[in-house]
């Protein structure tokens, strides 16, 4: 049975392609406040941009949602601004009493009058860092389970801020977004569940290639060029 579970849209955020540090190369993780109907297409907020096509963005990576019952937290750990406003992790969407423990990968959800499917959580790079001015954002994104989620369209359509989004179909109730985002980060998993996700239709298709290398018994991975930008690890 799908349980009954619904939140309304606080805020809508797209960015553009940018010069945001000397010496590195462009983003789009800067997003502002996107008011009026934004429309939502197989990529995504259709005003939004990402940079680096390789790593962020496509059909398995459209729209990025974290949860605002998170920022209490980074701002009690002193890693945020007191008074920080969604948007601060580059987000597209931000609600209230969605979270990765009460969501899973495969849900899919009435987003406006679009359809979304939770494919992944989000893998934090060197980026997130810099934006945040905290160089260890990227670790304690992946430490601590706190990184959203993505989603690809399964039906386009369009949304604005005070929509619902609400929760239609749960094909893999037993695999919550933290617990397969934490296993992907960290590479602790049992031979028997990376079977089951290299194996699992729902999960975005880079995930299921890395479970598959895991299930193979390949549990190192060189995430230095990631979390520490160009040049890192060479």
């Amino acid at each position: 049975m799908t349980p009954n579970l619904s939140s309304k849209i606080d805020g809508l955020f797209v960015g553009k392609v940018a010069d945001r540090w000397p010496g590195k190369p462009q983003s789009a993780i800067q997003k502002d406040p996107a008011t009026g109907v934004q429309g939502i297409g197989v990529h995504g907020l259709v005003r939004d941009a990402q940079a680096d096509l390789e790593v962020h963005g496509g059909a398995d990576k459209a729209i990025h949602h974290y949860a605002f019952d998170h920022y209490t937290a980074w701002q009690a750990e002193g890693l945020i601004p007191d008074g920080a406003q969604p948007a601060a992790f580059g987000e597209n969407i931000s609600t209230t009493g969605l979270t990765e423990d009460t969501l899973c990968i495969g849900d899919i959800l009435n987003l406006g009058s679009a359809t979304v499917q939770i494919s992944q959580g989000r893998q934090p790079c060197w980026k997130l860092g810099l934006h945040t001015g905290q160089d260890k954002m990227p670790y304690l994104f992946q430490k601590t389970g706190r990184t959203g989620w993505y989603y690809r369209v399964l039906d386009e359509g369009a949304v604005a801020v005070g929509d619902g989004i609400t929760l239609v179909e749960r094909p893999q109730p037993n695999w919550t977004v933290r617990k397969v985002t934490q296993a992907r980060l960290t590479r602790r998993i049992t031979p028997e569940d990376a079977v089951q996700l290299a194996d699992m239709p729902e999960l975005a298709a880079s995930w299921r290639q890395a479970f598959a290398k895991m299930a193979a018994g390949q549990v190192k991975e060189d995430t230095s060029k990631r979390l520490g930008g160009p040049g890192a690890g060479s």
